[in-house]
C-alpha cells in the first residue's frame, strides 16, 4: 500500500499552474467492497438458476458419451462464468480502492486510479453540483458530488452520481469541496 508521500506525489503530479492541492486521501478499501455486495447478492441466484438450467437441460442426468452427448446445456455455461465474475465483484471493487487516489485542490477534485496504467477524473467548477455527505460514526464516509451522464444500450441518457467513498474525515473533505466550488 502507498505511504502517504507517495500520493502526495500522484497528486503532485497532475497539478496545473497555479493549481495547489488543499486535500488528499485513498477510499477505505471495506468501504469499496461493500459498494460492490449488490452485485454479489444478484449474482448469487443467477448462478443458481444457471446451473439449474444447464442440468435441467441435460434431463438431471450424468452423460454417457459413449452413447453420445447433446451439447446444448453447454449453452449455460457462459452464464454460470458471469455468475462467477459477479460473485467477485467485492474483491474487484476493494483492490480498485487500493488503487484509488482521491485530491481536492483550489480549481478541481480528482480521481486517479493507478495500476498498469493511470486514469485521472478531473471534475471542475462546473462539473460540481449539489454535495451530499454520508458520514458514518467514527467520521469516515462518502461524499457525492457531481453527476456524470452516460448513454445507455436503448440510447437513453442515464447518470452516475461521483463520489469519494470511504473516506477517513469526510467533514473535512465537505468543507474542502464547498469553500473551493460553491463560492457565490
Amino acid at each position: 500500500m502507498e505511504d502517504n508521500y507517495d500520493i502526495q506525489q500522484a497528486v503532485t503530479a497532475e497539478l496545473g499552474h497555479g493549481e495547489r492541492m488543499l486535500w488528499c486521501g485513498k477510499p477505505d478499501p471495506k468501504s469499496m467492497a461493500r459498494k460492490g455486495l449488490v452485485i454479489f447478492f444478484f449474482a448469487i441466484p443467477w448462478t443458481a438458476f444457471a446451473v439449474f438450467w444447464m442440468f435441467a437441460a441435460a434431463g438431471f442426468s450424468i452423460p454417457n458419451f459413449d452413447e453420445g452427448w447433446d451439447w446444448f446445456p453447454l449453452f449455460g455455461v457462459p452464464f454460470v462464468l458471469i455468475g462467477f465474475a459477479m460473485m467477485l465483484a467485492p474483491f474487484w471493487m476493494r483492490l480498485k480502492g487500493a488503487h484509488t487516489i482521491y485530491a481536492v485542490t483550489n480549481q478541481r477534485a480528482l480521481i486517479i486510479t493507478t495500476g498498469k496504467s493511470k486514469t485521472v477524473k478531473s471534475y471542475t467548477n462546473e462539473d460540481i453540483g449539489a454535495i451530499e455527505k454520508k458520514e458514518k460514526p467514527d467520521g469516515s464516509g462518502d461524499i457525492t458530488f457531481a453527476k456524470e451522464s452516460y448513454q445507455d444500450s436503448k440510447g437513453n441518457t442515464r447518470l452516475n452520481s461521483v463520489s469519494f467513498i470511504g473516506v477517513p474525515n469526510v467533514r473535512e473533505v465537505e468543507r474542502y469541496l464547498v469553500e473551493t466550488f460553491k463560492r457565490d
